[in-house]
């Protein structure tokens, strides 16, 4: 094998090619590279970032939702009390209603007894003046007698 001048210059047109490749080619090349490794990378993180951010997110919804169906509890349970109360608060005061209805009409009941009594006693002293009377024969004069007449009633009452 003789090494000729073919081989040197094609040898050294392989090494200027190559430093022209290596000065020129490859700088913008692993630049280019390097740029999309970085657009990559932040792209990833970004992924992540936005999969954190969803995550905290939904989260942060479930424990809105628990703290609004708390509050839903809460907002009916106060209603059932306020309700109960309400009801409550009705049977008293119909309580109140049905016992002073019965009282006036136990005072009621009462007076009216009373007017008949004293109806009763004006009849019975009337019917005792006309009585003695008729076995006296005689006239019983109502005013004269009226202390007698009174103290009958009295005893009557």
């Amino acid at each position: 094998m003789s090494i000729n001048a073919t081989l040197l210059i094609q040898m050294l047109v392989f090494f200027i090619g190559a430093m022209v490749t290596m000065k020129y080619i490859w700088p913008p090349l692993i630049r280019a590279i390097e740029e999309r490794q970085q657009k990559i990378t932040d792209g990833l993180a970004a992924a992540d970032k936005a999969k954190a951010d969803l995550a905290a997110t939904e989260r942060r919804v479930e424990d809105e939702l628990k703290a609004a169906r708390e509050g839903a509890s809460e907002v009916r349970a106060s209603a059932e009390r306020q309700a109960a109360q309400l009801v409550d608060e009705a049977r008293t005061e119909g309580a109140r209603i049905v016992a002073a209805a019965k009282k006036a009409a136990e005072e009621e009941a009462a007076l009216a007894a009373q007017r008949a009594k004293d109806q009763l006693r004006a009849q019975v002293a009337t019917l005792a003046v006309v009585g003695a009377s008729r076995i006296l024969r005689r006239e019983v004069d109502a005013a004269k007698h009226a202390e007698l007449l009174s103290n009958l009633k009295n005893e009557l009452g």
